[in-house]
């Protein structure tokens, strides 16, 4: 079974849950736009978020890769965005089991904040068309890991 950890390590066990998602065939550039969305929101914020991404009611900015992307009316600064429907509904599920996670703990989850979420390249899967004259054509697919930090907010 591997062993991985988690890019962040500086957090308390006590009062955080984490979760994560391995070698997920979903866009890496696509998932690292929707962390960057959705760090420093609150939990019930960011499932609602999220939802209205899948509906296809709010887009997500691109800010890195936004070439040849359009805008979407309500962005601002980066007025281009997208829909990025298959990210955002396997980070809702990254986000449900985080979640499950911290009830486990015994963490209070109304008070749940995200504090890290990031999304990288993982392992690419090799794949070959076959063309004319004995030559083959090479199309790799990227997978992604996305990892999710949720901390449990002070009372004020």
């Amino acid at each position: 079974m591997p062993e991985w950890g988690y890019s962040r390590t500086d957090v308390d066990p006590e009062t955080t849950a984490k979760a994560s998602g391995r070698e997920l065939r979903v866009s890496p550039k696509h998932a690292r736009e929707v962390c960057k969305t959705i760090k420093n929101m609150r939990l019930d914020q960011a499932k609602d978020y999220l939802g209205q991404v899948i509906k296809k009611k709010k887009p997500v900015p691109f800010g890195r890769h936004k070439k040849k992307v359009g805008h979407r009316h309500g962005l601002h600064k980066p007025p281009t965005g997208r829909y990025p429907v298959k990210a955002a509904q396997n980070i809702l599920h990254i986000l449900d089991s985080a979640e499950a996670n911290a009830e486990f703990k015994g963490l209070d989850t109304e008070r749940l904040k995200i504090i890290h979420a990031s999304a990288y390249p993982g392992m690419k899967i090799r794949k070959y068309k076959p063309r004319a004259f004995g030559r083959m054509t090479p199309y790799f697919e990227t997978l992604c890991n996305i990892e999710l930090i949720l901390e449990q907010m002070e009372i004020t």
